[in-house]
């Protein structure tokens, strides 16, 4: 008896592909970059792809690197992965990314300015492209890896300065979602009315609208009603036991994200309020745990996965070859959705 141990199965090449396809090895590696090199007829395509799936056979990306000088990756930079907000981003990002045969690396900041610098030195000479939510880099201190031919799209939160660097910016008008909100809720009666804001990102454009909508309305604006923490839902909790101290509690708040509100919304069960009957309120982003909270969530969407899908789609404009030599800066929608909590 042959007690041998079994050879282990031979890995299947471009060449083994090509064979079961009936097509040259060139060809393979055209339909694997995409028609990047060259352009392959839908019927020839269709063949090479069966072949690589029967034979499950999976590209040597060191090769692939090597070759055309790519790394088939992109970088994700956000400030909290625990925000479902940008799990949600980063989904769309991600569904362009693997149409194009790149994958995706996801790096987490926490919002701190030395996390965001760190990133470059981390992510040099191993990625394409950058699609970042930066709260404290700027376009001057994004230019070196521009320089490295890295492709950068930022998702700002108010319009960008387009110049002559190739920095793609996409951005919601967050001054005008903050004051719709506010102005929903002085249409629904109320007059004072707090905002919970964060700190850094869309806190400035958002606070900006949150007054914005009081001046309109010729509503004084009281600090005592204005507190600045941290987007976390633990944030949003000490906010608002802080603000039911206070002699005079508001009738109403808006909050600078779901998370900020949703902890604003624990606060006031704790304290036996009923909402919206006692204090109205409304968040910021539509995640997906605002519609399932009691009671369900007002707040503003910005459709993040749009969001991701369309930041990818313009930085791989950038990568082919097609976007404009300058920067870009694009405007998405929004929209205000009516729930139970105002």
């Amino acid at each position: 008896m042959d007690d041998a141990p079994a050879r282990p199965k031979k890995r299947p090449t471009q060449l083994d592909v090509a064979r079961l396809a009936a097509v040259s090895q060139p060809v393979v590696s055209y339909v694997l970059n995409r028609d990047a090199i060259a352009p392959v007829a839908p019927e020839t395509r269709r063949r090479v792809i069966a072949a690589i799936e029967q034979l499950g056979y999976v590209p040597d990306q060191a090769a692939r690197t090597l070759r055309t000088r790519k790394t088939f990756t992109i970088a994700g930079i956000i400030p909290d992965i625990t925000n479902p907000f940008y799990p949600a981003f980063e989904r769309g990002v991600q569904d362009v990314a693997s149409s194009h045969g790149y994958d995706l690396i996801v790096y987490n900041t926490d919002g701190d300015a030395e996390k965001e610098a760190r990133f470059q030195r981390a992510v040099q000479g191993r990625v394409d492209g950058v699609i970042g939510v930066f709260f404290h880099l700027t376009a001057t201190e994004l230019r070196p890896l521009l320089e490295r031919r890295v492709a950068v799209v930022r998702l700002e939160a108010a319009p960008q300065e387009i110049g002559p660097l190739p920095l793609d910016n996409l951005y919601v008008d967050n001054v005008a979602a903050a004051r719709e909100a506010v102005a929903f809720l002085i249409g629904r009666g109320h007059r004072r009315i707090a905002m919970i804001a964060g700190r850094g990102g869309p806190r400035q454009p958002r606070v900006r609208g949150y007054r914005d909508a009081l001046a309109a309305h010729g509503i004084g604006f009281d600090p005592r009603l204005l507190r600045e923490t941290e987007f976390v839902e633990g944030g949003g909790y000490e906010a608002m036991r802080e603000l039911l101290s206070d002699h005079s509690r508001p009738s109403a708040v808006f909050a600078a994200n779901d998370l900020l509100a949703m902890g604003a919304l624990v606060a006031l069960r704790e304290a036996g309020l009923r909402v919206p009957a006692d204090v109205a309120v409304v968040g910021f982003d539509d995640i997906p745990a605002a519609r399932l909270v009691s009671p369900s969530l007002t707040t503003v969407a910005q459709f993040p996965q749009q969001l991701g899908r369309r930041a990818a789609e313009l930085l791989f404009s950038r990568l082919d070859g097609t976007a404009p030599e300058g920067g870009r800066c694009e405007e998405r929608p929004y929209e205000l959705v009516v729930r139970e909590s105002a």
